[in-house]
Parts: structure tokens; C-alpha cells; sequence
């Protein structure tokens, strides 16, 4: 999911500006740090007058094709009802699940995310306090699931046998994940099916779901069946459920399966769904009804508003045989269908050469509207949804990127679909990254780094459970920011063909695999034929960053034959975790300089000098290459400082400039 907004880019633009003023201050002059736009860059022009109305587009009926791309866990065949004047959802479900293991079982368990918005006492309220990104929990907001019927195929009621657990904190206020115990055993192997019918009240949207008006958002809608693993997946010695509530940080994990779903609104609502429409809508007393089909995915999302601008344009290249991307418009951006449709063209073509070809024949992005942006920037299976319309000219970062990074979701949350309770970085480090990737190469806009890592206060493992974080950003800035940060650092001591070569090797070695973290430093040992495992203990298990300081410059003269010259010493002290390439600037004060290169594995290290000139300053990483050092500050020492300015920067500014925009990051 996205976590920019508008706030967001001013503020790190004036933490720029004012970091850049401070090394400008210690270098004495120098250019500012780079903008974060060129000036080339900015949205494309869109015409708003004289133009011909596009005529109104049907969505294409489509069948299924017989490429078999998973393992097909579970299938669910639903109908839901959408009462818009109540905010509710009527369903019924028959879901067949298939045993992957070899024990025998006596219970499943069911998610029922909806539950989390029931009231205050849910363990995602508690800890996200009611707000997620910029969004609070609209007042009178709730919502909430019930399962009114559950049976076996032989009709036996199972609804007594309904069990709420809380095995991540064991708060007994949270219903979102449920334990069923089964009337008879099921042997691996075996099939087991379950017949349910549950209805659902929506919130006001505020996080992922809801409603906002008319504005529909089906998103984690429906009893899912929680993922059982056998022996190997995601490197288990021993079988066994992976068990977790809706928290406030984490987003999901779920099986590979089919899914043919019904859903029946008012007829003058449009509906987008994950895969694809198999028939022409049956109409019926005002409302219509809508069969939708998606194989291979691991959830289904719809979105639903009578005030959607729907458009559908073909796409292919040489690695997409074709796909029919589909556009749903919040009236208020109505002109602005080319800078989306080339936004997903280009993410589609590129993100498929890059991490391997695209499997699904459909991609839809829906744009919410102003008032339900809750529902934005978020990623389901060939679904996607943009920030909410709130200007009619909206700049990148609330346009191209946030589609651009939910479309990088399909290849990472979507298709390889690590366990996002407890290794997130998977999918959003590597979204982050590949995001950045393509916004520089078509767009010219790069992120301001050094920016970026010097926010990351907190480090933290990137393995540990999403809501491990705790309140704040902490896991926005670790799951996200630092995350995509260690990519950058091994492609910069790899080279970007090599990294090309491990994250292409990954993806493609992965799809459908629900990899994790020990699977990818596999891969990047296997590419680059040496150990990795010093450096993904520090900066992944661990949650270290790199951190090296100078510590103190003595120049002492040395008379000779032919003039003076002078002895430096300089003292360089490691805080952090290691590093193999730390680069060191010498300076003199009649201009001269000397680079050197330091391994980075010594706690300390003493570099001795003799030159004509005596030693003006020293700056570690003076190009800021070193993306996993977070404290820059001890990075430049001069030689000899004014009394009036014997500190390093202005440190009080900076930190309380951290201190703000830390809560604005996310």
C-alpha cells in the first residue's frame, strides 16, 4: 500500500532545504542536495475544454482459460447483495478447501477481517488508535461481520462450533479470526467443503473498506479460509496453521485459489472486481446482477459507485501478450484517463521485462472519490485503486506513483505473496524499490535518499511480525524505507545488471511460492556466488544501520629540508553495523584531495597523512553512497572550527525537525 501524501512531500522537502543549508554551513559553501522534480518533470497537460465526450464504454465479457498457475488451494463460490441505503453486504458462500499437508485435522479457522471495525476494543483499533496513514475512524463508523449460517455438505449446522481466538495478544473483544471444529477429521489430501451465509456491515471507509456515500469498497469482505502450511513452506520443519488477527500495521496472508463470485447491486451502479466479467449483467427490478471470475489470485476485491467513468483500453508488448487494463474515474478526474492508462502501461510493460511476465488477462485501477480516500492507494489481486480525486490536478506523487507502486504489488504481494503479517518488506521494500525504479526512468524523478535514511530513527528487524513495530511509523519506515534502502545498497555493491539478475532470478524462481527472507538471500548468494550472511544478519535480522563517524583530526608540522610539511592524523571510529566499502574524502587546505577506501570491519581506524598543506576537513561517504547509514552528522569533521560554531550542525533544528515529520512520514 502507498503511504504519500501531500504532507508528506512538503515536509521532507523542507527537511531538505534545511539539512542542505546545514552541510552547505559546514562545507563552508557547495551545492544544495538535489531537488526532488527537475524541472523537466511535471504532469502532463491535460485539455479540459473543446473536447469530444468520450462515449460511454461496456466492460468485455471474457471465460477463463485453462493455464493452471498455482496450487489451487481453495475455491469460493459467492453471492453478495449490496444494500446501499443500509451499508450492508448479504452473502453466500461455498468454499472448498483441500487439505496441502499430511496430518490429519480437526478444526479450520476463518478470517473475518470486517470484525475489526466492531468497536474500540479490537485489537487493530487499540493499536492503531483509530488512524491509519492520514485517515481517523469517522465517528459512528462501524462495521462488522456474522457468519448467520455455516454447514457441512451433509447439512450438519457447524455454527455452534464456532470458536473466537486471539493467539497474537489474547484480547477476547477481537472476532476477526474464528475456529471451527469439524464434525469429522480430514486427512491430508482431502476435500473439505463449507456452506455459509454472513452479512456485513460496512464502516465508514477509514481503512481499506467501506462506504463513503455511494462509493463502495469491498475489500476483505468475506469469511476467508487462513492458510494451513505444509512441511517446507515458508521454511517449516512441521506442518501447521499460520494463525494471526487483523492488526493495525499488518495487511494479509492468504492461499492461492478460484474464485467466481455474484454480485448484485443497483442497476445504475458500475462494478469493478478483481479478474473478469464471464457475463452480460442480468437485470432484474432495478438492480442487476454481475458474474465475476479470478483464478490463480489469493483474494478478491470490488468497488462499486453509480458516479463511476468507466474506460477500457487493450494493452500488450513483448512481455505482455495482452491485457485489457480498465479504468474506473471519480468524476473529478474524468480528463485525466491518458496520464492513468499510461501510468499502468508503462508499469505493466516494464515491472513484466523486469520480475517476468504478467499472467493475468485484466488490471483494473479504481479512483475513489475525495471523501473515501481511506480506500486508496491499496493493492488486491488485477485490482488496484489510486488516491481519491481531491484536485483535478493532481501531481505524481498522487497520480503515476501511488499507481505505479500498486501495480508493483501484483508482482510482489500479488503473484510471489509472502506472508505479510510477518516478513511486509517482502511486498513493500520491494514495491518501494521498484517504484523509485520506474519513476526515474520515465519521469527523471529520483528520491532525495540521504533524506530518507536519516529519518529512520528507529531501525528495526524486518522479519519480526508487522504490529511488532508498535504505534507510529516505525513500521512504515522499516517495512518501506529501510527495506528498499538495503536493496539500494546491494545493487550498489553489486552493480544494477547484477541486481537485475537477482531480483529477475527471484521473482521468476518464486511466483506462487510464498517465499520469505532466508529464499532471497538464497538468491543473491546463488547470483553472486558469495556469502551474504554477515550483512542480512546486521541490517535485515537484526535491524542495524550502518553508522560511521570521525572522530578527531590532529595535524602536527614537521620541519625539513625545502619547507614545512604537515603529519594528519585522523581517527575514524565504527557505531554501527559493518560495511565493505566505506569511502573517506581527505581535503587540504590549498584544495588538494585524497580518497581513500576503508573495508569498514574494524570498531576504529587511524589514517596518517603527510602533505605541503595541513588537513582542512574529512567527510565520510561524501557522495552518499552508503544509503544504509542513517546519522550523517559525524560524517564531516573540519580541521579547525570557529569557537562560535564548534557544533557539528545545527543539531536543534534537526532534530526537532525529525521529531515533527517523523508522525508525517507515513
Amino acid at each position: 500500500m502507498t503511504r504519500r501524501t501531500i504532507v508528506y512531500g512538503i515536509s521532507i522537502l523542507a527537511l531538505c532545504l534545511t539539512l542542505g543549508a546545514a552541510w552547505v554551513t559546514l562545507r563552508g559553501g557547495g551545492e544544495s542536495l538535489a531537488s526532488f522534480v527537475p524541472a523537466k518533470a511535471g504532469p502532463k497537460a491535460v485539455q479540459k475544454t473543446g473536447q469530444t465526450p468520450t462515449p460511454p464504454q461496456t466492460e468485455t465479457i471474457q471465460q477463463p482459460t485453462a493455464e493452471v498457475l498455482s496450487n489451487r488451494v481453495a475455491e469460493y463460490h459467492i453471492d453478495v447483495t449490496l444494500n446501499e441505503q443500509e451499508g450492508t453486504l448479504t452473502g453466500s458462500e461455498t468454499l472448498t478447501w483441500t487439505h496441502p499437508g499430511k496430518k490429519t485435522i480437526n478444526e479450520v479457522y476463518l478470517h473475518l477481517y470486517p470484525n475489526a471495525f466492531a468497536s474500540e476494543d479490537t485489537t487493530f483499533m487499540k493499536e492503531s488508535g483509530g488512524k491509519l496513514r492520514n485517515d481517523v475512524m469517522p465517528k459512528d463508523g462501524w462495521g462488522s461481520m456474522e457468519i448467520t449460517e455455516l454447514k457441512t455438505t451433509d447439512g450438519i449446522s457447524l455454527l455452534h462450533r464456532i470458536q473466537y481466538v486471539q493467539p497474537d495478544d489474547g484480547n477476547t473483544k477481537d472476532q476477526t479470526l474464528a475456529k471451527v471444529r469439524l464434525p469429522v477429521p480430514v486427512q491430508g489430501g482431502e476435500s473439505l467443503t463449507l456452506r455459509m451465509k454472513f452479512t456485513v456491515k460496512l464502516p465508514k471507509i477509514f481503512a481499506r473498506m467501506g462506504v463513503a456515500d455511494d462509493f463502495v469498497m469491498a475489500g476483505q469482505w468475506f469469511p476467508k479460509m487462513s492458510v494451513y502450511e505444509p512441511v517446507g513452506t515458508r521454511g517449516r520443519t512441521s506442518e501447521g496453521w499460520n494463525l494471526h488477527q487483523y492488526h493495525g500495521n499488518s495487511e494479509f496472508y492468504s492461499d492461492f485459489g478460484i474464485y467466481s463470485v455474484r454480485i448484485n447491486v443497483p442497476e445504475a451502479y458500475t462494478v469493478a472486481a478483481t479478474g473478469f466479467q464471464t457475463k452480460k449483467a442480468v437485470l432484474k427490478n432495478g438492480r442487476k446482477t454481475l458474474q465475476f471470475y479470478a483464478d490463480d489470485v489469493h483474494d478478491f476485491a470490488w468497488a462499486a459507485s453509480p458516479n463511476f467513468i468507466y474506460m477500457e483500453e487493450p494493452f500488450s508488448s513483448a512481455e505482455v501478450p495482452g491485457v485489457r487494463i480498465k479504468l474506473y474515474l471519480d468524476p473529478a478526474h474524468k480528463d485525466l484517463k491518458e496520464r492513468y492508462f499510461y501510468a499502468a502501461k508503462v508499469a505493466l510493460a516494464n515491472y513484466s521485462k523486469w520480475y517476468g511476465r504478467y499472467p493475468y488477462s485484466t488490471l483494473s485501477v479504481v479512483v475513489p472519490p475525495a471523501n473515501a480516500n481511506g480506500a486508496g492507494g491499496m493493492e488486491y489481486p488485477t485490482l488496484v485503486t489510486a488516491f481519491g480525486a481531491v484536485s483535478d490536478s493532481p501531481g505524481y506523487d498522487d497520480l503515476e506513483r501511488t499507481v505505479i507502486h500498486e501495480i508493483a504489488h501484483q508482482f510482489f504481494y500479488g503473484m510471489i505473496a509472502n506472508n505479510e503479517f510477518e516478513e511486509a518488506w517482502l511486498d513493500e521494500a520491494f514495491a518501494s524499490y521498484a517504484e523509485d525504479k520506474l519513476m526515474e526512468q520515465e519521469f527523471g524523478i529520483t528520491p532525495n535518499l540521504p533524506i530518507q535514511s536519516a529519518m529512520i530513527t528507529s531501525p528495526a528487524s524486518l522479519t519480526q511480525n508487522a504490529w511488532k513495530y508498535g504505534p507510529g511509523d516505525g513500521y512504515a519506515k522499516n517495512a518501506y524505507y529501510r527495506g528498499k534502502l538495503i536493496l539500494l545498497d546491494i545493487e550498489r555493491q553489486v552493480g544494477s545488471k547484477t541486481m537485475r539478475r537477482i531480483l529477475s532470478t527471484y521473482s521468476q524462481k518464486y511466483r506462487f511460492k510464498h517465499p520469505t527472507t532466508a529464499d532471497f538471500q538464497r538468491v543473491v548468494e546463488q547470483v553472486t556466488s558469495r556469502s551474504w550472511k554477515a550483512y542480512f544478519q546486521q541490517y535485515v535480522y537484526d535491524g542495524k544501520m550502518a553508522d560511521f563517524a570521525v572522530d578527531n583530526i590532529q595535524i602536527t608540522p614537521i620541519n625539513q629540508e625545502g619547507g614545512p610539511i604537515y603529519e594528519s592524523k585522523v581517527v575514524f571510529t565504527r557505531k554501527g553495523a559493518t560495511h565493505p566499502k566505506v569511502p573517506l574524502l581527505f581535503t587540504f587546505t590549498d584544495g588538494h584531495t585524497v580518497r581513500k577506501q576503508w573495508n569498514g570491519e574494524d570498531s576504529r581506524l587511524e589514517i596518517k597523512l603527510q602533505y605541503k598543506a595541513p588537513l582542512a576537513w574529512v567527510q565520510i561517504d561524501p557522495d552518499y553512497t552508503l544509503t544504509v547509514e542513517n546519522l550523517h552528522i559525524n560524517n564531516y569533521l573540519k580541521a579547525e572550527v570557529p569557537e562560535t560554531t564548534l557544533s557539528r550542525s545545527n543539531m536543534s533544528v534537526t532534530k526537532l525537525l525529525e521529531a515533527i515529520l517523523g508522525g508525517l512520514l507515513w
